[in-house]
């Protein structure tokens, strides 16, 4: 017996994958490449490797290329901070300001452009604002207010610029919050202070608290904050979509800034690494905290990382101000560094009750549906995520080929 089959899965209905991103994206150079690793029960049975990792030079997609994550990063970052709660260091009802006391008088922004007029918050940020991005922090390329102007002329998310995680933090300081914690979801920069509680809370750096509590034990060999020496022949191109369903090369694998360690370790969108690093990451999360023997997390903490938490149980469609506010989002909340469904329904694809998500500026996906013990991990490198609909197309197509369910 085939191992599709024997995992509930119809062989003939899985290589429709194919097929459909050859036809669709890849072959047309709508994308670079399309590399999509399906698992079930903690076992591989199906991968996509198509296109080129470099199609400047002509250099094909391998099973093991490397890819920029971007904001993939976030789920990786948040669960290191749960690796704290677990210890007793940090707690999520914390107020952010135990941790950086220079926020203590964070002000809610009222007019102004520096200086800027502002009101006192209706409570303080606390560590779940950050995690489920209600604090009230924003991100520059959102082009709607005063606020996020400020974050672009100082370059607040710049990775390979001149400032580190803590001259990010001080700069935060002087700028005023887009609404009062807890009031509204607005996709930020507030991944990024995750993983400097992570630096400020084991004191280890971000990228060393990573390899220690999570890429070491769970055998991610491939995956770090810049492209390795060892890598530099596997790392891909990334491109942007241009005017027809076309695209033009955005950054250069021979000359990319991610060859050399970055100024700021962004625990929001800094990571580099392989599909199949991230299936162990992501199969971790379905299993709820345990793959191969290491142990993460506790099975109760990723139930909470993967429940919605946004006020009064609204999902994203209902509670966004953000660029992320759109008519796909119905049905999904938001947990703790990933998004959530808690009514499978309204989102009109084949899902579960309870699956989590997220994806990364690049196109690239990845969700776990512990209903159904289903992880899947999509990998390409086009700007931006929004161009096409490849995340729920991908889900339709995975689930379609799934006969034998659990739930």
């Amino acid at each position: 017996m085939g191992k599709a089959k024997q995992h509930g899965f119809s062989k003939d209905r899985l290589q429709r994958i194919d097929r459909f991103l050859q036809e669709k994206y890849v072959g047309p150079g709508r994308m670079p490449c399309a590399q999509f690793l399906l698992a079930r029960d903690g076992e591989v049975i199906h991968q996509s490797v198509l296109g080129h990792q470099d199609p400047e030079r002509g250099v094909k997609l391998a099973d093991d290329t490397v890819y920029r994550l971007y904001s993939m990063t976030k789920p990786v970052a948040c669960v290191a901070l749960l690796t704290l709660v677990e210890e007793g260091l940090i707690a999520l009802d914390d107020p952010v300001a135990k941790y950086i006391p220079e926020w203590a008088n964070l002000g809610v922004f009222s007019a102004g452009v520096g200086p800027w007029l502002t009101t006192p918050p209706a409570r303080p940020m606390q560590v779940v604002d950050l995690m489920r991005h209600t604090s009230g922090l924003t991100y520059g390329f959102q082009n709607r207010t005063n606020v996020d102007a400020a974050y672009r002329k100082l370059k607040l998310e710049a990775m390979h610029g001149e400032h580190n995680l803590e001259v990010m933090i001080q700069m935060l300081a002087k700028l005023p919050l887009e609404f009062s914690p807890g009031e509204a979801w607005n996709y930020s920069v507030s991944t990024d202070v995750v993983g400097y509680l992570v630096q400020k809370v084991s004191g280890k750096p971000l990228d060393q608290a990573l390899q220690e509590r999570i890429f070491d034990p769970l055998k991610m060999v491939d995956t770090g904050f810049h492209v390795r020496e060892d890598q530099r022949a596997r790392f891909s191109a990334c491109y942007e979509a241009a005017p027809g369903g076309k695209m033009k090369l955005q950054d250069d694998p021979t000359k990319s800034p991610y060859l050399a360690p970055p100024k700021l370790l962004s625990g929001g969108g800094g990571l580099v690494g392989t599909a199949a690093d991230y299936l162990r990451f992501a199969t971790m999360l379905t299993n709820r905290g345990e793959l191969d023997g290491a142990r993460i997390l506790a099975p109760k903490t990723v139930d909470l990382m993967a429940s919605n938490h946004l006020p009064g149980g609204q999902d994203l469609t209902e509670l966004s101000r953000s660029l992320f506010s759109e008519s796909t989002n119905a049905g999904v909340g938001f947990g703790l560094g990933v998004a959530v469904v808690f009514d499978a329904p309204q989102t009109l694809i084949p899902c579960s009750q309870g699956e989590f998500y997220w994806g990364g500026a690049a196109s690239t996906a990845f969700w776990c549906d512990p209903v159904e013990q289903v992880t899947a991990v999509f990998m390409t490198q086009l700007l931006p995520s929004s161009t096409y609909p490849i995340r729920r197309e991908l889900r339709t197509l995975a689930y379609s080929a799934l006969m034998e369910t659990y739930g």
